[in-house]
């Protein structure tokens, strides 16, 4: 075997083992449970929220719909990605079931896991993300962040804001996280 194909294929069996461990990775515990585990598990989430971020519910009233995505793992070697299945809520009931999905590549290693809601915050914001052929995060998304108390703040410039995104975990919120490119797709669980 020549050296550059001995490199070919070293460098293809870790792209591979990258893609692999990758993929495993966003197995993030709600695979075939279908819709009942993907409700209990939005509940779970909506309730953690309120109770650490008491502000997020004045934003779930004001919002004519949520998206809640309970577990997204996000996992890279070189090559990175995150997944995860949440549920679309307008008036405290599931409509929809979601995916997320994102990819990256570059200087990367290691694993996490988070949550995440969209409060969309006006009907036309909703209508485009139902009626999109898989919607896509991207830079004008509005990212809600904690005050000195721990509380989200909800100013004039984020409450205009058409979709706005709130962001935690296990270790509160993820400040600086960013969902852009993130692409979320109606599935059927």
């Amino acid at each position: 075997m020549s050296n550059s194909q001995n490199t070919s294929t070293r460098r293809n069996f870790l792209i591979s083992g990258a893609a692999l461990a990758t993929t495993t990775a966003c197995g993030n515990g709600i695979s075939s449970g279908g819709a009942s585990r993907i409700d209990a598990r939005v509940s779970q989430t909506v309730q953690h929220m309120y109770a650490q971020y008491p502000g997020t519910r004045d934003l779930a009233q004001k919002a004519v719909g949520m998206l809640v995505m309970p577990l997204i793992t996000e996992a890279g070697f070189g090559i990175g990605g995150s997944f995860g299945r949440g549920a679309l809520q307008i008036n405290g009931a599931t409509v929809d079931y979601y995916s997320a999905a994102s990819g990256s590549f570059g200087l990367q290693i290691g694993a996490k896991q988070f949550a995440h809601v969209l409060f969309f915050m006006t009907n036309e914001s909703l209508y485009d993300f139902r009626n999109s052929h898989g919607w896509a995060a991207g830079a004008d998304l509005e990212y809600a962040v904690s005050d000195q108390g721990g509380d989200i703040s909800t100013d004039t410039t984020t409450v205009l804001s058409p979709v706005i995104a709130v962001i935690f975990g296990q270790a509160g919120l993820h400040i600086g996280a960013s969902l852009e490119g993130t692409k979320y797709t109606r599935i059927i669980p």
